[in-house]
């Protein structure tokens, strides 16, 4: 699909790749399977600038880990999700123990699928403004974490990276942390996947916004970018269903059928164009009905995620101790 709309690197090389197995120059993948949590892990290197012109993505690591139970009530897996995150997110930035961090929530507050960043920020545990009144019992486990959620610029009228250049001009960050809501290519990740990324974020990419790209380049200190896939593009959507459809019609109808066939000839790119052009009323995008409950959960697992990653002497069964 030329114009795929995904924020996934694990996508975009899926479809670049198309099931054949074979490597993309200047992109590394490994994978790593926790069966019984049901949990994998895939980190895509993409590693000079013949990768990134194949992948449509900077260069970077990108890590992505999927897991259904994501979308689930189910807090002894989420918490097991933090833990692997937490120590992923380690390897892609190492951090001093006198870091200051940045968080930065991204995303409308008002618009539930695109809430998570904000939602973030109201579960971590923040810390810059504390100084010399650290509770006894936590001297010398945290670092300075401050926390922003700049809103979108259909409300503020200003450019996401405008605010977040003059935040970190101000405070001096050695990290910032890019908290977003992305756009998958197939709907069994949305809402059961989370990507963790050293390239920085290009905020509503994958909704085909262009903005300000928040990265080292335009920060002038390293970023990471956290996001998870929370939409999928409705012509995605129908496209995955005519998969199915024709899948199901092969084993119904005879073998030759002419109607059948004309589908069937049709290439993947072919097809999307097609519906894309029929629902070209609008740009529209999909999201599950329980988005709010399940925006919640994720936004617990990020928050836990950087509350382990970022502050040293803090655990996962502290997160509950310390934050309400």
């Amino acid at each position: 699909m030329k114009n795929i709309r995904t924020d996934l690197a694990l996508e975009m090389r899926e479809h670049l790749t198309d099931g054949s197995g074979n490597e993309l120059s200047g992109v590394e993948i490994t994978i790593e399977e926790d069966e019984e949590l049901g949990i994998t892990v895939t980190w895509v290197s993409i590693e000079d600038e013949e990768g990134a012109a194949a992948m449509g993505k900077p260069i970077g690591n990108y890590i992505t880990l999927e897991s259904a139970a994501m979308k689930e009530n189910d807090p002894d897996t989420h918490d097991e999700i933090a833990k692997i995150l937490a120590r992923k997110l380690g390897k892609l930035h190492e951090l001093p123990s006198d870091a200051v961090i940045l968080v930065v929530g991204l995303g409308n507050r008002q618009v539930t699928p695109d809430a998570l960043g904000p939602k973030v920020c109201e579960k971590l545990l923040v810390t810059r403004h504390l100084g010399e009144d650290v509770p006894e019992e936590l001297k010398g486990k945290l670092r300075a974490v401050s926390a922003l959620s700049p809103g979108v610029m259909g409300i503020t009228g200003i450019e996401t990276a405008e605010i977040v250049k003059g935040v970190t001009e101000k405070i001096r960050p050695d990290l910032i942390i890019a908290i977003d809501a992305l756009a998958a290519r197939r709907t069994s990740r949305i809402n059961a996947t989370i990507q963790m990324s050293d390239a920085g974020v290009n905020p509503g990419a994958g909704l085909g916004n262009r903005r300000t790209p928040i990265n080292q380049g335009s920060m002038g200190v390293p970023v990471i970018a956290v996001g998870v896939p929370t939409v999928v593009d409705a012509a995605t959507l129908v496209n995955d269903t005519m998969d199915k459809m024709l899948s199901a019609m092969a084993e119904a109808l005879p073998e030759g059928d002419a109607f059948l066939e004309m589908l069937s000839t049709l290439e993947e790119d072919e097809r999307y164009s097609l519906i894309a052009e029929i629902l070209s009323s609008g740009n529209m995008f999909v999201t599950p009905k329980d988005v709010d409950a399940v925006i919640s959960r994720l936004a617990n697992i990020i928050a836990n995620t950087l509350n382990i990653a970022l502050h040293p002497g803090i655990t996962a069964e502290d997160v509950n101790r310390y934050i309400n």
